[in-house]
């Protein structure tokens, strides 16, 4: 039946004619009635485009009244065991409470606290509850089953209810909980999910907020890409995102929920934890976080399902006819709401009733107790589980849940909707007395003061519902596989011998295509070809990636509706159901988020994929960095490769596009394995190196290589040479057999100006130079201080010597570095230069600028020149040349004596 019409309470408007609109309201609601929502939603279209056509083209509101989206009568009943499942709620919501409490009444010698937080889980306890109970399946393909598991990005703050319900389910013993932010020892858990940390609990990290909401809309498109594909069924897989209202701030909370629609990604839900407040206070005090993301959200596509009520209001709207309930529940602000959990029932009355005396008399026969026990809607078991059952079964568009919760939920006075609820993480005895009294705990008074852990005997009704309800969905979770069950086999170096061998002369390339054309050969292996996901953001013609638009498609699902404008070209720019490039745009975020996806899908989806995502460098860990720590944590493997790499490459770009330290950013990234090659053949060994690393060993470590789009003739590979570049040096030219020798080392494009002063050193100075290319000075100094670190704890044995002090120790002189990023690049290895040597470093400090490569090079002082008066300065300080020599040098080649350092120019 049709619910009568209320009054409309909108704001700003008054209406003039109230018999008139109860008319049109009247005919509306027969036609929901007779016909249907569906006959009635086209004739509410059909009106406003009407409207629109005589020129009435008011604001369309995105917003529906501030109640649950779904009426009680058309709510799926949760079948569940509801008083056991509140009995495992309430145990979940102590041992939380407890393990934070717990591990800050610990008195360390150096002080201190471990922190933690109890308010966020005890918001989210009953949404948790109804998904593990009833929503979340695992993979249970191990098993002989056919779901891949569905995937949980969980609100961060609030692990410790996940790990008090592993607790419950025996997957964490008592003595981890004891250790709860204790991990150095190797008992402890973490204070997040990190899956560095629990490689076998945690799948996604979700902390920094704002990246879990950003990765789970590009894991839900990467689950329908690998299905477009036929790599993996996971049609019946959903993508669950836990977020908190305060964390809808975050730019990358929101930035590609287009995306999500325009993709219909209805294996995404998001869940919106409204509790109305963030760390500091409230979300929108002065306003309604609920309402404005229903806005958003349903003008971006998306389905949108509002639990604001719990069912106890249900009979209180129903006997409002007039509407007045629903009037005060719209103008009521979010902070006031705030305040009303943070006193009791006669506050409530009196600020939320009582700005109507038709409200105060709907609750006129209820006791302030009764209205303190008014729920929100996300404290109701009943409404959460029809909300999520109407989202989980959803199709067509993305689903966002906005659950209206407490903050603190349950933990009375001293943190329940308070300002400083998430800040709270001690309690006194009175507090955990009263958190006892209110969920029922079974302790005695006489233990409280022990805080001790609550676990049922493994008998009891309710430790049986919870393993029964898991071993219906399949197993545990969360849960996450360490590696693959997949084997592949590298295709031989060989293979890539297009990149190995010289170049043909007046044929030059620049390693960017030797990048292009390794990857076209490894695309034509049968096996690992298909599990190769190309990932641009919009260059691909930059990188000379075009080519491979047609010859394995830009995966779009709806495939290719329209003829593009160069459908006569070779490479014309082909769409498909089944393509295999993503194509992000320009959207670096994305792109990385695509990568993760792609990079861990060994893990969450047992396939191995080989993910190579190509940018320009400067856009890379400078504007992604937080994405990038987060692949690091969650062990991601493939490579990144960052394009027009360097400070003087890219000529003509200027200072916001010119990279000068991409390589100081992904060196803090312990599982980044970061090169700066100069030839192909170097690029070559170093992504064949990474594939046998990453693919075939299945080790957790991903790959940054820079590259160029500076054309010149490449070498090819001197045999033998294969595991000294992959160990970051290798003597690229000896020089003459002259004296004095130096030593000039460089990476990338400046490489070969240090080539060039080997010939000025010997023509014009008879010094004889070796150069090195050291296309890893990362790697060298990893290598070397991991020398120093066996040294110091084994003083007793042969010490270790570093590789790059191995590689210069039998070649005399001094030592010189040139490259085309900020000194503190090849500073790397100073400690690991001969004893003896001096070590003069050449770099790009500073910002950069546009002009010619020759005349950045010469800003910048990193060129031959340059290299060259650095090796006779060196040869002076040693007294092996006059420093006259050196003054003429700079006279000679034309050097700027007194012109300001480029660092501050």
């Amino acid at each position: 039946m049709s619910v009568p019409p209320a009054p409309l309470s909108l704001p700003g408007a008054s209406d003039a004619d109230p018999g008139e609109t109860r008319e049109w309201l009247e005919a509306l609601s027969a036609v929901i009635e007779r016909e249907g929502p569906d006959r009635a939603h086209f004739l509410l279209e059909a009106l406003l485009e009407h409207a629109r056509e005589n020129s009435i083209d008011l604001p369309f509101s995105a917003n529906t009244g501030y109640v649950n989206t779904i009426e009680p009568e058309e709510e799926e009943r949760n079948p569940g065991n509801l008083e056991l499942e509140g009995r495992l709620r309430a145990y979940m919501r102590w041992n939380a409470m407890a393990m934070v409490v717990k591990a800050n009444r610990l008195n360390p010698p150096d002080g201190g606290d471990l922190g933690g937080h109890i308010s966020s889980f005890q918001s989210l306890a009953h949404m948790l509850a109804v998904g593990f109970n009833h929503f979340w399946h695992a993979d249970d393909t191990d098993a002989g089953g056919t779901h891949g598991g569905d995937l949980l990005y969980i609100q961060g703050h609030s692990a410790p209810g996940i790990y008090a319900r592993a607790y419950l389910e025996g997957r964490l013993t008592e003595e981890q909980l004891l250790h709860f932010r204790q991990e150095v020892d190797g008992k402890g858990l973490s204070s997040y999910p990190h899956p560095k940390l629990m490689p076998e609990f945690w799948q996604f990290p979700t902390v920094s907020m704002g990246l879990g909401p950003l990765m789970a809309i590009y894991q839900a498109r990467f689950l329908k890409y690998l299905h477009a594909r036929g790599i993996a069924d996971t049609e019946r897989r959903k993508v669950w995102a836990f977020c908190g209202d305060g964390e809808m701030d975050e730019p990358e909370s929101m930035g590609a929920i287009g995306l999500a629609a325009r993709e219909k990604l209805d294996n995404l839900i998001f869940v919106v934890n409204c509790n109305l407040q963030r760390l500091d206070g409230p979300v929108r005090g002065n306003g309604k976080i609920i309402q404005e993301l229903e806005a958003e959200f349903r003008g971006a596509g998306w389905n949108v399902i509002k639990v604001i009520w719990g069912s106890n209001w249900d009979p209180l709207l129903a006997r409002d006819k007039e509407g007045v309930l629903r009037r005060i529940m719209m103008e009521t602000l979010d902070g006031d709401y705030q305040a009303f959990k943070a006193n009791d029932g006669a506050y409530v009355r009196k600020h939320f009733f009582g700005r109507d005396p038709r409200a105060l008399e709907l609750v006129a026969k209820m006791s302030d107790e009764d209205i303190w026990n008014l729920r929100r809607g996300g404290h109701d078991p009943q409404k959460v589980y029809a909300a999520f059952h109407r989202a989980y079964h959803h199709r067509g568009q993305p689903t966002v849940v906005l659950v209206k919760t407490v903050k603190g939920y349950g933990m009375g006075k001293v943190g329940e909707g308070k300002n400083t609820a998430h800040q709270t993480k001690k309690l006194s005895d009175d507090d955990i007395r009263h958190f006892r009294d209110r969920f029922n705990i079974p302790i005695p008074d006489s233990e409280l003061p022990k805080i001790p852990f609550y676990k049922p005997a493994d008998d009891t009704p309710e430790m049986r519902y919870l393993h029964e309800r898991r071993r219906a969905l399949g197993g545990y979770l969360p849960k996450r596989r360490t590696r693959s069950d997949e084997q592949f086999t590298v295709p031989a170096l060989e293979v890539f011998q297009a990149v190995l061998e010289p170049t043909a002369p007046g044929r030059e390339i620049s390693t960017t295509q030797a990048y292009v054309r390794f990857l076209t050969q490894l695309l034509r292996d049968q096996a690992l070809g298909p599990r190769v996901v190309p990932i641009l953001v919009d260059e691909a013609r930059t990188f000379g990636m075009e080519g491979l638009f047609r010859q394995i498609g830009i995966y779009n699902p709806e495939g290719q509706k329209y003829t593009p404008v160069d459908k006569d070209q070779v490479m014309y720019y082909r769409e498909d159901k089944a393509g295999q490039i993503l194509q992000e745009g320009i959207n670096e975020a994305g792109g990385m988020s695509s990568w993760i996806a792609a990079a861990t899908s060994y893990s969450t989806n047992n396939r191995i994929m080989v993910p190579f995502f190509v940018y320009y460098s400067m856009f890379g860990f400078q504007r992604v960095g937080d994405l990038a720590w987060a692949a690091g944590d969650m062990q991601a493997r493939g490579f990144l490769l960052g394009g027009t790499s360097g400070r003087t490459t890219l000529n003509g770009e200027g200072l916001q596009h010119e990279d000068g330290h991409s390589h100081i950013l992904s060196g803090v990234i312990p599982n980044c394995v970061s090169y700066d090659p100069t030839f192909a053949h170097e690029v070559g060994v170093i992504l064949h190196h990474g594939l046998k690393r990453m693919v075939e060993r299945q080790e957790n470590v991903f790959f940054y290589v820079t590259l160029l789009n500076e054309n010149y003739a490449m070498p090819g590979l001197t045999p033998g040479t294969e595991e000294q570049i992959i160990k970051g040096m290798y003597l690229c030219k000896e020089g003459p057999k002259l004296t004095p020798r130096v030593q000039l080392l460089g990476s990338g494009s400046i490489l070969r100006e240090s080539l060039a002063a080997q010939e000025l050193l010997a023509t014009d100075w008879g010094v004889a130079a070796n150069v090195w290319s050291c296309p890893s000075f990362t790697e060298l100094a990893r290598d070397g201080h991991d020398c120093e670190r066996w040294n110091l704890l084994h003083p007793t044995e042969t010490p270790r010597v570093p590789f790059a002090t191995q590689q210069l120790a039998p070649h005399a002189g001094p030592v010189i570095a040139s490259t085309d990023y900020i000194r503190s690049f090849p500073e790397q290895i100073r400690p690991f230069i001969p004893k003896g040597r001096s070590y003069k470093v050449l770099g790009t400090d500073g910002f950069g600028r546009s002009d010619f490569r020759y005349k950045l090079r010469e800003h910048f002082e990193i060129d031959r020149r340059y290299i060259t008066v650095a090796a006779l300065k060196s040869l002076s300080e040693d007294g092996t040349v006059p420093a006259a020599t050196v003054a003429e040098a700079i006279r000679k080649y034309g050097l700027q004596a007194d012109r300001i350092n480029p660092l501050l120019a």
